[in-house]
């Protein structure tokens, strides 16, 4: 079995240590980050349901994300068939689907999942894509429910 090769990168959260093989690309970059093709994502803390995007290209883009079925049952991501050609997609069970998180400072109660533009990510063959979802019931802003007022 090959050694995976490790590398340190910085992140916004401090200096994080990555594998090679763990190195997601990006062929179109992100909605308004174009140009930053290549992205790590880091586990925050071993607690966290959030995740960061980090850019390899540039220590200060990071984008907090997260799993969107750890918050509601039924999201549903379309994709076209050239998304999925370029994503390399040959079965549902490579596809993972992320989502940015919005935390306002000092407000982590009102925290907002961008469910309109998710993103795509082919585990196995380390591919992502935002896919915004042009006639998408879901908006750019959900609330999540508050598990403790419940």
């Amino acid at each position: 079995m090959a050694k995976e090769r490790k590398k340190i990168i910085k992140t916004r959260l401090g200096e994080r240590e990555i594998t090679e093989e763990g190195i997601i690309y990006f062929s179109r970059g992100l909605i308004g980050f174009d140009d930053k093709r290549d992205f790590a994502l880091i586990q925050i803390s071993e607690t966290s349901p959030f995740l960061l995007l980090q850019s390899l290209e540039d220590h200060t883009l990071g984008l907090v994300v997260a799993d969107p079925y750890s918050f509601m049952d039924d999201y549903e991501v379309r994709l076209s068939d050239a998304e999925k050609r370029i994503l390399r997609v040959e079965s549902v069970g490579q596809i993972a689907v992320l989502v940015t998180v919005t935390i306002p400072p000092g407000r982590p109660d009102e925290t907002t999942l961008n469910l309109g533009g998710p993103i795509v990510v082919n585990t196995e063959a380390k591919r992502g894509m935002q896919v915004p979802q042009v006639d998408s019931k879901y908006p750019s802003h959900f609330r999540p429910a508050n598990e403790e007022s419940s």
